[in-house]
């Protein structure tokens, strides 16, 4: 039972929070529902805080929604399918995931999204389309070992929708700090099914994928940051 008075770890109102993510998946849930879903029956097996989800990114919304339906889905003993509805009235509330604030403040439904469990984040490299270079921001580091030490946390480590970037450092030495359990997630098909924002359906009918992966071997002290990435490279197919 959720008292009314508690609150996540960003101070979000938990009962507004699960509401809001039973209504949200409710209304997307029609678009996922015929997604090819491979490799969930990991998810009920992970421990319940300090997992990182790395995968590659295709839209800004509709990636993390998908996987925080099959999360959902997987730990009410839906594996690999997310037909039963059931699973949408007993959602994990701390789920988290990785959103630049730009974005998450570009308009009323990426603010209601951002209540249901984003960490977001000041990008370093671009703001508005521009390329930039600006220091990484200590209170974002902070925000996202919170979010692992209460949960689990999604992250895309290209930064960007577009195919083939590099991963960018900055997520190996998040790795390196916190140490989370590291799974990878493969993203197919929802370039092609929806537009940019995953807001609208671009194409009906295109066979959408998310296939979950095993856990990343990393040793935490010997591997490089350079060895992370290129691990992470290699398990979300993106380079090397």
């Amino acid at each position: 039972m959720i008292s009314l008075l508690n609150k996540d770890i960003f101070g979000n109102v938990l009962i507004l929070k699960k509401w809001l993510i039973r209504i949200l998946g409710f209304l997307s849930y029609n678009r996922f529902a015929q997604i090819d879903i491979e490799g969930a029956e990991i998810i009920p097996l992970l421990p319940k805080k300090n997992v990182l989800f790395v995968a590659n990114h295709q839209t800004y919304f509709a990636d993390a929604t998908a996987m925080i339906h099959i999360f959902n889905a997987s730990l009410n003993g839906n594996i690999n399918s997310i037909k039963n509805k059931s699973y949408l009235w007993h959602p994990k509330l701390n789920i988290y995931f990785i959103a630049a604030k730009e974005t998450m403040n570009s308009g009323l439904i990426p603010k209601i999204l951002s209540y249901t469990g984003s960490v977001s984040v000041e990008r370093t490299w671009r703001e508005k389309g521009k390329q930039i270079k600006r220091n990484i921001n200590t209170l974002d580091v902070q925000n996202i070992n919170r979010a692992l030490q209460e949960g689990w946390l999604i992250t895309f480590p290209q930064g960007t929708t577009k195919p083939g970037s590099p991963v960018r450092k900055g997520t190996a030495y998040m790795i390196k700090a916190s140490q989370p359990i590291v799974v990878p997630v493969l993203i197919e098909g929802f370039d092609k099914a929806f537009d940019k924002t995953g807001l609208k359906i671009k194409q009906k009918g295109v066979k959408k994928k998310i296939k979950i992966k095993d856990v990343i071997n990393i040793d935490y002290t010997s591997d490089s940051v350079e060895d992370i990435v290129r691990k992470i490279s290699i398990a979300i197919e993106q380079g090397y």
